[in-house]
């Protein structure tokens, strides 16, 4: 039992014996905000002083007079109105950077989803267009979760969902059948498909000639349109694998609209109980007790929508992957659809309604404001992280790294995830190129320099023969670094049962920030008795900033 469960229980033996019946899992422990509060506080008093009829300080006094000796707790007070706050002894905080050092690898991973089969989808670009910033956004956020996933004991399987039918792709086709271009280079693929888009709403002919080459395309019954379809879908492809390489991505399955578009129609059109024709098309009526409209499932040309493709993709997910949970992360404009789609999974295959977690990310705006790749009005991902790259490229030379051109690749690539990660995935995001480079604090760079900083305090102290580990019978007194880093456990726990990386995103800079202020103070190398045990905190941070940093996607280098 750790510190924090062993705290639950004697607090709700305390509340029982104070008349307070109250299960351990539901006593309320926390950490502080401030240090200076203590490694754990409880509400308790305040909670239940209405209960018992007792002013919240006196029935504090009352359940810290009830607890008893407390392994591992230095001291307890009370601070008004009526909090409890708990400060370990430095033995208790130093095992536990003991741990972080000695079982790096293992460091801060939990047993929440033990044995789980999860899969999640993220990412889904559609061949024939770019691969733009929202794209970015979705990809950081699910590579995040499927590590906090993994980390947690589940078998985790990346999926990526991409749209290779469609209007867009006839646009884009339209295009170069009617001026020409490359279809093998995907450059030239997305500039169609806006040419095409362009033309579609302003001219009436166009726009029935992109329809009937639409119906083309999935029923492959043209050659000429075929051959150009199946070069545009392979450059496209190996176009983003290019990208998912530089962003640390490997995907285990892809899933495609091609596939799961007739397989969708197939289950639509067999449950005609729950969805219904309607003007030529087949619908889902949706209940508006639940605030959910009616949407369109096959329309009137006989062709599946996003729904049917969407409740196609779920069956055939599951029987490619048998899982436990799927996760799925899209932009926060679907999320009308989604609810629609769940609802009539919940009658087709009410299982895997049950299994599916649906995470909507907002917009990634710059200072021109929203983008589209159907106007052109479109900034890449890859554009994005190419002039990031240029712009880091001149620190990176400075620095000490053997590999300056992939330093400045890591630091451009985590600027943009930890600008996108800092935040609750649902909030849309003003990128700011400055800030997100920026060495000075609450940025991805910050915390890789950070890390480099520890990285090489602790290479110095390997060369001077200085120890490593915490020793035994070191007693010295914890200092804000070293309680921040016994926290790490807690925060991964907490972000992967709430799907949120924001939360060790922030954990991660507070700490950064700690230890940079405390290096600035102090000369640890300094031959002194203490000069063990202050390496021991920097390797403890090390380790800690290097798991954080995995965890969020965002490589840790070792020079900077």
């Amino acid at each position: 039992m750790n510190i924090a469960d062993n705290l639950k229980q004697v607090l709700a033996r305390s509340l029982g014996e104070a008349g307070i019946k109250v299960s351990a899992e539901y006593v309320a422990l926390a950490r502080p905000k401030e240090l200076s509060h203590g490694d754990y506080a409880t509400g308790a008093a305040l909670q239940y002083s209405k209960q018992v009829g007792m002013p919240p300080a006196k029935l504090a006094e009352k359940i810290v007079a009830g607890l008893g000796t407390l392994n591992g707790v230095k001291r307890v007070e009370v601070v008004a109105p009526g909090f409890i706050n708990f400060h370990l002894t430095p033995d208790t905080i130093n095992n536990v950077l003991g741990e972080a050092i000695a079982n790096e690898e293992a460091w801060g991973r939990n047993d929440l989803q033990k044995d789980s089969r999860v899969m999640v989808e993220y990412t889904d670009p559609n061949p024939f267009k770019e691969f733009h910033i929202g794209h970015l956004m979705s990809n950081a956020i699910g590579e995040s979760i499927s590590r906090l996933v993994e980390y947690s004991g589940a078998e985790v399987k990346r999926a990526n969902y991409q749209g290779d039918v469609g209007p867009h792709v006839a646009k884009a086709i339209w295009s170069i059948q009617k001026h020409g271009g490359d279809a093998h280079d995907a450059n030239v693929l997305g500039k169609a498909y806006v040419d095409g888009s362009n033309a579609y709403e302003s001219d009436a002919e166009a726009k029935a000639q992109i329809d009937a080459l639409n119906g083309k395309i999935y029923d492959r019954s043209d050659p000429q349109v075929n051959a150009i379809y199946d070069a545009g879908c392979d450059a496209s492809l190996k176009h983003f694998e290019e990208i998912y390489k530089t962003l640390g991505t490997k995907f285990d399955y892809s899933f495609f609209e091609s596939e799961t578009a007739p397989f969708g129609k197939k289950i639509v059109e067999e449950h005609p109980e729950i969805f219904e024709k309607s003007d030529g098309a087949i619908v889902y009526k949706g209940d508006e007790k639940k605030g959910l409209h009616t949407r369109v499932f096959i329309n009137s040309k006989g062709l599946p929508t996003y729904e049917a493709k969407e409740l196609g993709l779920a069956k055939k997910k599951h029987d490619t992957y048998p899982y436990d949970k799927s996760i799925v992360i899209t932009g926060n404009e679907v999320n009308e659809y989604f609810r629609v789609l769940l609802d009539a999974m919940s009658k087709v295959y009410p299982d895997l309604a049950t299994k599916t977690v649906h995470i909507s990310h907002g917009m990634m705006r710059l200072s021109s404001g929203k983008m589209s790749s159907r106007t052109g009005d479109v900034i890449t991902g890859e554009s994005l992280i190419a002039e990031l790259k240029e712009r880091a490229t001149a620190r990176a030379s400075e620095s000490r790294a053997d590999d300056a051109e992939r330093l400045a690749e890591q630091i451009a690539v985590s600027a943009v995830k930890y600008q996108i990660l800092r935040q609750a995935s649902g909030k849309d995001i003003i990128f700011d190129r400055e800030r997100a480079l920026s060495l000075e604090g609450d940025s991805g760079p910050y915390l890789q320099y950070a890390h480099a900083r520890a990285y090489a305090v602790v290479e110095r102290a390997k060369s001077q023969g200085v120890t490593l580990g915490i020793q035994k019978g070191d007693t010295l007194e914890p200092n804000d670094v070293s309680r921040l880093v016994t926290r790490f456990p807690e925060v991964v726990l907490y972000a992967a049962e709430k799907l949120e990386p924001h939360l060790l995103a922030n954990y991660l800079i507070s700490l950064a920030g700690a230890f940079n202020s405390w290096y600035a103070q102090v000369h640890i190398l300094d031959g002194t008795k203490e000069a063990p045990h202050k390496v021991a905190i920097v390797n403890a941070v090390r380790a800690t900033l290097k798991n954080g940093l995995w965890l969020l996607g965002i490589s840790a280098p070792e020079k900077m």
